[in-house]
């Protein structure tokens, strides 16, 4: 099962993404209905299909949720693949089915469920833990949804879970194995070491001509050097359509007339008050009581007028802002009652009002701050305007002109002068391109894949035509001429005879060191003489190796059933060296917080493939059936 489980890593993942991030986290939200019908689709699920549209709409939501979770480290060529697609679609077959089943059980979640849900979301939560509803709409707004749309959604995600989430949330491995497994782990061996360096051999070593050259005929490939190319090329991007478009004084004139309102800035106000309270239907005495209580403050406000917040915070009855000094923050016209919004708008900055009679009671109110309207003249708003503008040019003017340069390079393909002066292109060149991107070109446009496939092109190569303009990156096209191609070569002999020597010298060397050391290794087996070993050190699954890393890895696999245990190991670089295993046992104190963790992961491993189980069952009683092989679609990008 744990093997099943490792080689299927890639499906597990998938599976998991499914299960724990449901579509209300408002990331890439698929349709749960077939819109399909397609006699060709590329898969059925209880009897309806997935057609090939859909399978290419989850293919672009994925991009868009990769884009947006790895922002520059996003990799596009990690999803244009064959698997990466099969993947994809073995996701929708794999929803479909456990809709099918949610559908013929009935399965439903409440309403109350469906409320704490939502309200337990945190991307809806403001910093204090309470439920933001400005947040939650907007949130939905940007997604195009509805409330009612958000609640469909997110029942059927519950119901996903109910159904699904269960068989992981159940799923536990037996303490005995997971105590196996932690024992292991932890196993300690004490080992002895004898090494044979491969350098202590390297005087007995003879290399002969037919040495070399054997070995330059078997290792042909090491001194091949690849087919090039030298080029010239032109870029045509963002910067060649920006120089051809401009912006006049009269257009930004007219822009800032027709749009004076974007560039004006409101009066800001901010306030506080103090309330005494009146509740509704309230005597006269009442009211004449609440009343005498809030001019008794307003006299000691207007006596101490700093002291307005101190005040507040000790008389005022508004629980909303009396702990804030009746700080009410800048204020905006319609969210107070009139009598209280008149009076704000009615003060000056650093003026307390008289008594306020509100049906709340009786208002205090001070202007603690007045920000006064401003206008951004035309010359101060002109740069925000030009580059809107000229944004907007831009976007109409790319597609006229990327279809200039494409067509250009592709009618007049004996040159790439005729497109060049026609856009105000620079003709560049660059030696030895071979058919994979070189690291020491890093970003440049011609050091791209689809590129080097255009100018190795038979048409390129033999005809010298300019290659198709290519897209190498998101508004970036590039079109390329050979000037000259150097065919595959070897490397003479002579050219390369020292570093053959070299080479040759050091696998004798090494192979010398092994055949000492295989004769020490059963020398000892069968005597269990520990002459010549080092002092004993302990080697362990938990901690770095006190020896070679490889040496570590075959002393913990070897059998250690009779004590002592011998192992040889090739060292790749040093040499031989030969191992005595003469203890193995459990640490004196084990780790119990990682043997819990320990115990967690393996009971989440068998949860993962009881879930791959159940899907798989659930896939099969909805008769799934998959119509094509991503490979036998090609691989092409977007």
């Amino acid at each position: 099962m744990f093997e099943f489980i490792r080689t299927h890593q890639r499906l597990m993942q998938l599976l998991l993404l499914l299960l724990i991030l449901p579509s209300f986290v408002l990331v890439g939200v698929t349709s749960y209905n077939n819109r399909g019908g397609s006699s060709d689709g590329v898969a059925t699920v209880d009897g309806k299909t997935i057609t090939q549209q859909e399978w290419e709409g989850a293919q672009r939501r994925q991009l868009d949720q990769a884009r947006q979770m790895m922002g520059d480290k996003f990799d596009q060529k990690l999803f244009d693949t064959p698997e990466a697609k099969q993947a994809v679609l073995d996701q929708l077959v794999a929803e479909r089915a456990i809709n099918a089943e949610i559908v013929h059980k009935n399965l439903t979640v409440g309403d109350a469920a469906l409320q704490k849900a939502i309200l337990d979301i945190q991307a809806f939560r403001k910093d204090d833990g309470t439920f933001d509803m400005d947040r939650y709409k907007a949130a939905l707004a940007a997604q195009g949804m509805t409330p009612e749309m958000f609640d469909q959604r997110m029942r059927h995600d519950l119901a996903v879970q109910q159904l699904v989430g269960s068989v992981q949330q159940t799923a536990f491995a037996p303490r005995t194995v997971a105590n196996r497994l932690s024992d292991i782990n932890d196993e300690e061996r004490e080992v002895q070491e004898l090494l044979f360096p491969a350098a202590n051999y390297v005087s007995q070593v003879k290399v002969t001509d037919d040495m070399v050259k054997a070995y330059y005929d078997k290792h042909a490939t090491q001194f091949q050097v690849p087919e090039s190319v030298n080029a010239k090329y032109v870029v045509f991007d963002a910067s060649t359509v920006e120089k051809q478009v401009t912006v006049s004084d009269a257009e930004v004139a007219d822009a800032y007339n027709k749009n004076k309102a974007r560039f004006s800035t409101p009066e800001k106000r901010t306030a506080s008050h103090i309330l005494i309270n009146v509740k509704k239907g309230a005597s006269a005495a009442e009211d004449a009581a609440a009343k005498a209580k809030a001019q008794a403050i307003l006299d000691e406000v207007r006596k101490n007028p700093n002291d307005f917040a101190k005040i507040a915070k000790a008389q005022s009855q508004d629980p909303g802002s009396a702990e804030l000094g009746g700080d009410l923050g800048v204020v905006q016209k319609g969210v107070f009652v009139k009598p209280v919004e008149d009076a704000i708008y009615g003060l000056k900055e650093g003026e307390v009002s008289g008594l306020v009679r509100s049906e709340f009671g009786y208002h205090i109110i001070k202007i603690t701050k007045i920000v006064p309207e401003a206008q951004k003249s035309l010359e101060e708003a002109k740069p925000e305007i030009v580059a809107e503008l000229k944004k907007a040019k831009m976007s109409a003017k790319y597609s006229e002109l990327a279809e200039t340069f494409t067509n250009t390079v592709y009618e007049q393909s004996d040159s790439l002068k005729p497109v060049a002066d026609k856009l105000g292109l620079t003709i560049q060149t660059v030696d030895g391109l071979t058919r994979t991107p070189n690291p020491a070109l890093g970003n440049s446009p011609v050091n791209n894949e689809k590129f080097l496939k255009a100018i190795f092109s038979s048409d390129a190569l033999t005809n010298k035509r300019n290659t198709e303009a290519v897209e190498v990156a998101p508004s970036t096209l590039v079109a390329g001429r050979v000037v000259e191609f150097k065919p595959a070569t070897k490397r003479p002999l002579a050219e390369v005879d020292a570093q053959i020597r070299q080479r040759v010298t050091l696998e004798e060397a090494e192979r010398l060191a092994r055949q000492a050391g295989e004769a020490k290794l059963a020398a000892a087996k069968a005597s269990g003489d520990a002459a010549g070993f080092g002092e004993a050190k302990t080697v362990t699954r938990t901690k770095q190796p006190p020896i070679n890393e490889t040496a570590a890895v075959a002393v913990l696999k070897a059998d250690a059933s009779k004590l002592p245990a011998y192992v040889g190991v090739d060292i790749p670089g040093q040499g031989y060296g030969v191992y005595r295993i003469t203890k193995v046992s459990q640490p004196a104190q084990p780790d119990v917080a990682r043997r819990k963790q320990e115990a967690e992961q393996i009971g989440r491993a068998v949860g993962n493939a009881e879930t791959y189980g159940f899907i798989e069952a659930l896939k099969h009683k909805a008769k799934a059936k998959v119509n094509v092989k991503a490979a036998d679609l090609g691989t092409k990008s977007e």
